[in-house]
């Protein structure tokens, strides 16, 4: 027993699991999956109770997920499942407007005919996503979930990292990941500073019905006090993510339905004829945070809990994803090789792989916001010459649709629909 190895040994026998993931939105379960069919252990956290993350009413929140998206949910088993509920974008329309007075002449149009992949991503609804999730976790062996429980602290040790629960439990694993969003409990007890800063915008969600189909196209206005995107849902339903000033916002969220509904009928207008609200209504302030690090001894961070950008370009799940993909190979290949996956020559593996993307799209959505959320004439005039110009050019214009699908970059295997 003096042997060294075998105190190793013995050390590794006190892990709970391989990983613990702090958080079990999306980002979390998600993560969880590619590991454990990786062969990890898995342990995840959720500070709500399960029968609420399981609830399959119909509540207006979707997500716009690139094609890269779509196909690590493929490698990971779980797409076949998804497809008949997520509706297809098949055309995106871009460009400035007021409200009352319809769409710019010049514009910007992506076809997913232009590419050879096929559409550029899908619309799914949040309780479908959810439901599949929290289905394939329950059906992992290598999956633990704790519901209705936090983390209140955690501590760096040889060869691991334990956590404590607000429950009293205790866990231990070789690497924590936090999942656990902007205002992440899991960077703050590392240290992890943040930088950014608030855009005094709100963003409005709800769903809508409406009289004519949609035909799988999305639209994204650029109104003077922010962005009105319009994403196509199954059926004739649409998804509205609806930016406004922090005041206005507050005081068109206190509205009735009706009285909503009227405010926003001039600003989305009557291409799809009569419009109705269908589920709930939801708010969102809008800031830029991006964690100053995403790893540290033995802990990484992953989606929100890193970043956080303006949903603009409604890249905010997909960047989540390229961080799970990116992570998920990073972990499984250096365990493969031998390596300790909590070390952190290996996790800087990850940071080194993801940083980059983050801040250019963190730096692409910041300035794309403050160039159309304002209503002066020359720089209304000059965006839309530039959106004009864009769209005569079908070499450019395909290489934004390949960004959009999420097709380009250093792709990690899942994004490329490869199993780990």
């Amino acid at each position: 027993m003096d042997n060294p190895a075998c105190t190793l040994i013995l050390r590794a026998m006190d892990f709970d699991s391989d990983v613990v993931i702090v958080g079990g939105g999306l980002n979390g379960p998600t993560l969880a999956l590619a590991l454990a069919q990786a062969g990890m252990a898995v342990t995840v956290v959720d500070a709500l109770p399960l029968d609420q993350r399981a609830d399959a009413g119909f509540d207006g929140r979707g997500y716009a997920l690139a094609l890269g998206s779509v196909r690590m949910l493929q490698a990971l088993g779980l797409w076949d499942g998804l497809k008949d509920s997520a509706q297809p974008m098949l055309e995106i329309k871009i460009t400035d407007g007021r409200a009352g007075e319809g769409p710019s002449p010049l514009w910007l149009h992506f076809d997913h005919a232009e590419i050879e992949e096929g559409p550029m991503g899908h619309m799914i609804e949040d309780r479908y996503l959810r439901r599949a999730l929290l289905d394939a976790m329950a059906a992992e062996d290598r999956i633990t979930q704790i519901s209705e429980d936090t983390v209140v602290a955690q501590d760096v040790q040889s060869g691991g990292v334990s956590v404590t629960l607000a429950s009293g439990r205790g866990l231990r694993s070789r690497v924590l990941i936090g999942c656990d969003g902007r205002k992440s409990g899991t960077a703050e007890r590392a240290g992890i500073k943040r930088q950014g800063w608030d855009y005094g915008q709100t963003a409005l969600v709800c769903a809508i019905g409406h009289e004519l189909p949609h035909n799988g196209i999305a639209h994204q206005y650029f109104m003077p006090a922010g962005p009105l995107a319009i994403l196509p849902l199954p059926g004739n339903a649409s998804s509205i993510v609806w930016t406004e000033s922090n005041e206005r916002a507050a005081t068109i969220q206190a509205l009735d339905d009706e009285a909503y509904l009227e405010v926003l009928r001039p600003r989305f207008g009557d291409f799809l004829g009569e419009i109705h609200l269908a589920g709930a209504r939801f708010t969102y302030p809008l800031n830029l945070t991006l964690a100053e690090r995403f790893v540290d001894q033995r802990l990484a961070l992953v989606g929100d809990a890193a970043h956080g950008v303006h949903p603009i370009a409604g890249q905010g799940l997909n960047l989540g994803f390229r961080d799970i993909a990116a992570l998920a190979e990073v972990l499984v290949g250096a365990r493969r090789r031998g390596e300790d996956i909590g070390a952190i020559d290996v996790l800087e593996r990850y940071q080194r792989w993801r940083r980059w993307d983050t801040a250019a799209l963190a730096a692409a959505t910041d300035g794309i916001n403050k160039l159309f959320s304002n209503d002066n004439p020359l720089l209304r005039g000059l965006r839309d010459l530039g959106l004009g110009a864009v769209n005569a050019m079908p070499g450019l214009r395909r290489s934004f649709i390949r960004e959009a699908a999420g097709l380009t970059g250093d792709l990690p295997q899942l994004m490329q629909g490869r199993s780990l």
